[in-house]
């Protein structure tokens, strides 16, 4: 049954109140980017930008629907590299095949996980890391360890490489429209509040007579689904497909997730909180780029990621006490 009620501003913020940080952090980088650097708001950054992040978006987003149920799915980033040498052999038969196959090898991953965790109640942590290291294992035999190159005669490369009317890139575009839709599902539906319902409490939500196990499956479907579609614009906007790619990939979702307000232990999250925490990791490096451009410093990769963890560190820091400050209000439970 679909909720009617019109989207409220402020009565979104009242529910998530967590998200407000990242929010915050986003504004003020963009601010300080804009100000600081003169190409930082050209186009050809922001495309990019955008362009490699869609990557990390989807993945993030698909998470945030698993963490909501309370659970963990630590394959994305494997099935990502999985799915971009899948994508890659599929290629000559273009972008209209290549996707589709791509996304259901991925879902297949998500159907394991679920399969494992409902059926067989094997803890999530440990059924996604078995097949984590399935889908890294089946990557590098499916492509000898090598990268597979993309056919360039095919359009399969127009997801990752062309702009719709030369203004956004494709990958954006199919993102933008699967997370808007992911966030009506979540903010309207009954599925939605289901999933929210079952991190909230899955014995209460059983109890309930709510479709529990119906709903987790759908969560890790749609996770796998979700690093389907990465895998498919790792490779076209690579040329090829990278079985050494993703090492990393899962927990800079989980990163972007819980920057974005979703708790850990489930209950509640917010899709739009999700995508601005995966832009706010992504810009992290990108203003570092700049500032290595400018010749002032030079800070290097790894330096890179200890400031990157410390500036999580702050923005989740302040999320805490927003967190503490509404509850003392009464205004969470």
């Amino acid at each position: 049954m679909l909720d009617t009620n019109a989207f409220d501003l402020r009565s979104y913020i009242s529910r998530n109140p967590q998200s407000i940080a990242v929010w915050i952090a986003l504004a003020a980088l963009i601010t300080f980017g804009l100000l600081r650097y003169d190409n930082f708001g050209g186009a050809y950054n922001i495309s990019s930008f955008l362009n490699y992040n869609s990557m990390f978006i989807i993945i993030s987003v698909g998470m945030s629907f698993v963490i909501m149920t309370g659970g963990i799915d630590l394959s994305v980033g494997s099935v990502a590299a999985f799915t971009s040498v899948v994508a890659a052999y599929m290629s000559p038969y273009g972008i209209e095949i290549a996707l589709p196959i791509a996304v259901l090898a991925g879902m297949l991953f998500g159907g394991l996980n679920a399969f494992f965790i409902i059926a067989l109640r094997i803890p999530p942590f440990i059924a996604t890391l078995a097949t984590m290291l399935g889908a890294k294992g089946g990557a590098l035999v499916i492509s000898g360890a090598d990268t597979i190159a993309v056919d360039w005669g095919s359009n399969f490369t127009k997801m990752g490489m062309e702009k719709v009317f030369n203004i956004l890139p494709w990958s954006i575009v199919v993102v933008g429209i699967i997370v808007v839709g992911l966030w009506f599902l979540l903010e309207k539906t009954s599925l939605g509040r289901t999933v929210l319902a079952i991190g909230g409490s899955e014995d209460a939500s059983t109890l309930m007579g709510l479709k529990v196990n119906r709903t987790k499956a759908f969560v890790y479907l749609l996770s796998g689904g979700c690093a389907g579609l990465a895998g498919v614009i790792l490779a076209s906007g690579f040329g090829a497909g990278q079985p050494l790619e993703g090492i990393g990939w899962e927990l800079s979702a989980i990163a972007a997730v819980v920057v974005g307000g979703t708790l850990l232990t489930g209950g509640l999250g917010s899709v739009p909180a999700t995508v601005a925490g995966a832009l706010l990791l992504g810009l992290v490096f990108n203003i570092l780029n700049f500032e290595n451009g400018l010749g002032t410093i030079s800070i290097s990769a790894y330096w890179q990621m200890v400031i990157r963890g410390g500036f999580l560190f702050a923005v989740i820091l302040f999320q805490a006490r927003v967190m503490s400050r509404n509850k003392r209000k009464g205004r969470v439970a």
